[in-house]
């Protein structure tokens, strides 16, 4: 099987069906575990904790620069020593394979500041 970080991110035209629940399990469970489900199922949120401000404000420029690269675009709340990131596909307020492989892009950036 093919590892999500490799795959691109497919931009939502709007008519693409949402997952169900047990799809959601199954790619959840390919990505880093402290990914969770939040907003009924329909989101997914990772609290990532930082030694400071500036390595939050740098691991969110990293995913910023990733974001638009996959123009696939995540909710970043910065804050000292913490950056939480939520992903969902906007067009239809719900989870799509893409949101996972932006997950697992999120987590080897993690992975490279080495400092979760």
């Amino acid at each position: 099987m093919t590892e999500l970080h490799n795959k691109q991110c497919i931009p939502c035209s709007g008519t693409v069906a949402p997952l169900n629940k047990n799809e959601k399990e199954r790619l959840k469970s390919l990505i880093h575990g402290s990914w969770y489900f939040s907003n009924q199922f329909t989101h997914l949120k990772r609290e990532i904790e930082t030694k400071d401000f500036n390595s939050s404000m740098e691991i969110a420029k990293a995913i910023a620069q990733l974001a638009h690269e996959q123009w696939h675009h995540p909710v970043l709340t910065i804050g000292f020593g913490k950056l939480d990131v939520e992903i969902w596909t906007h067009k239809i307020s719900e989870l799509v394979e893409s949101d996972f492989v932006f997950a697992s892009k999120v987590d080897k950036i993690v992975e490279g500041f080495n400092e979760v």
